[in-house]
């Protein structure tokens, strides 16, 4: 007669080995890379679980970093970025190594401070298509780009639009001195002085996220 396999033990929570942090279902964590050279995975727990040897195992879904995508990094990828997959995987519970946070991308540009476990997320990733949710997103300045919140960009008070310095012959230097800023073609327009005009922080505190302008 075939012996029945002992029924797993869902869990609520798990300590990370060697330290004294909680993990809960929900959380972010790394993950030990198979090689020491990597940066660790990041992935959010789903479900964890322990057998009758007390073995614990995490269901994790994946995020992947730019470079792991089929597309790979582009220009407006932030260094923290990262995509929430549709690949699940079952993972032994030692090999987390801590948790992290995974910001929206909103939130995450609201940050005074970001830290080493800070990251963002603003796109879902299927890994077997290297397709995107959501496929569009509004783009900013001359080279028609989406926003990296790692770039310094000025707003123009005339068309409310954002530009990075290089696209407007401006150094970074030159554009964290700046105290006002127009573009080139609203400085033409007599009813906008040149240089006379104020700009925000970011593109995402910005009413331009509405903008129709968009691109993948």
């Amino acid at each position: 007669m075939a012996k029945t396999r002992p029924p797993k033990k869902d869990l609520d929570s798990y300590t990370i080995r060697g330290t004294n942090k909680i993990v809960r279902v929900g959380d972010c964590v790394l993950m030990r890379p198979s090689e020491t050279s990597k940066l660790p995975y990041v992935a959010r727990i789903e479900k964890i679980e322990a057998d009758n040897r007390n073995n614990i195992k995490v269901r994790v879904r994946w995020y992947y970093r730019p470079e792991e995508s089929i597309g790979g990094r582009r220009q407006f990828h932030g260094a923290k970025e990262l995509f929430l997959s549709d690949h699940y995987d079952v993972q032994s519970a030692h090999t987390i190594e801590g948790r992290c946070t995974v910001h929206s991308f909103k939130n995450y540009t609201k940050l005074e401070n970001v830290g080493a476990e800070d990251y963002y997320c603003r796109f879902e990733y299927k890994a077997a298509t290297g397709a995107f949710t959501p496929d569009r997103v509004a783009v900013y300045c001359k080279c028609e780009m989406p926003y990296n919140p790692d770039d310094l960009m000025v707003q123009c008070e005339g068309c409310k639009d954002w530009y990075h310095p290089a696209c407007v012959s401006m150094t970074i230097e030159e554009a964290k001195k700046l105290e006002h800023f127009v573009c080139s073609e609203c400085a033409s327009d007599a009813d906008v002085k040149t240089n006379e005009n104020t700009f925000s922080a970011s593109p995402v505190a910005d009413s331009k996220l509405e903008s129709k302008r968009q691109k993948r």
